[in-house]
């Protein structure tokens, strides 16, 4: 059996990929800060698929957290062979709103984590000649919308840097861009979503399903659904400066509340 790690395992586009992933047959490594919740996860997917379920709870936002995954990465005895680096969250309030402590932190989580376990992973991936890894950004990674959307477009242009430096590998790296999926994402960030029109809303099971499909045909980003495909095609199109006020507006309507 092939083995995946997953940031972020217990909720929202983590769960997803953690139960599509053990309905294959993939052993996981499940990561998380809440024990409890990787637990129960844990036991859930055994039960129902046989599959092998380890917990490792780290939180991204610290060394400590992030050494604690490089380290199971890194391991040679007990190989990952695709990762997803799913794990993230949103700041509420505009920028100079937010406290630059609370910036940082979602940079070390969208940006510097992915990179050091990125790098971790792919290492070993490359010697073996085959392996895949998965950055979890955001559609908002193409719309000049705050330091969410800033660290989401970085994590874009690495994984398309990395997997052409990469090419001939056999190591497939993409970058999932997904649009409003309904999660605990913006309860956590004490987001109001009532104003978000019901079509702009995608499932995560579904999103999963279309993201392996990308993954497997090479894609090194994905936006999985037809209706984000087609906004981003707009998006491409329009003048930056209208765009801007445009996403600017979008923001507050459909962003915190």
């Amino acid at each position: 059996m092939t083995t995946a790690l997953i940031t972020g395992s217990t909720a929202g586009i983590g769960a997803a990929f953690a139960r599509r992933l053990a309905a294959d047959g993939h052993n996981l490594v499940l990561v998380a800060r809440d024990t409890e919740r990787l637990r129960d996860q844990a036991t859930e997917l055994h039960d129902a698929h046989g599959i092998e379920a380890e917990v490792l709870t780290a939180d991204l936002s610290t060394d400590a957290g992030i050494e604690s995954v490089e380290k199971r990465l890194s391991d040679p005895r007990l190989a990952v062979d695709l990762l997803v680096n799913n794990a993230g969250f949103a700041n509420k309030g505009r920028f100079l709103d937010v406290p630059m402590a609370d910036e940082l932190t979602m940079l070390k989580v969208h940006c510097e984590a992915v990179l050091r376990l990125t790098t971790a992973g792919v290492g070993g991936m490359k010697t073996r000649g085959r392996g895949g890894v998965v950055n979890v950004a955001s559609v908002a990674a193409f719309l000049p919308r705050g330091t969410y959307g800033a660290s989401k477009a970085w994590v874009v242009q690495f994984t398309q840097g990395v997997s052409r430096d990469l090419t001939g590998s056999g190591v497939r790296l993409m970058a999932l861009c997904p649009g409003f999926v309904r999660t605990e994402f913006h309860d956590r960030a004490g987001m109001g979503t009532d104003n978000i029109p019901g079509w702009m809303w995608l499932d995560a099971d579904k999103l999963v399903t279309a993201a392996l499909a990308d993954l497997a045909r090479g894609k090194t980003v994905s936006v999985p659904d037809p209706r984000y495909k087609a906004l981003m095609g707009v998006v491409k199109l329009a003048p930056r400066g209208l765009l801007g006020g445009v996403t600017s507006k979008t923001g507050r309507k459909y962003g915190p509340q």
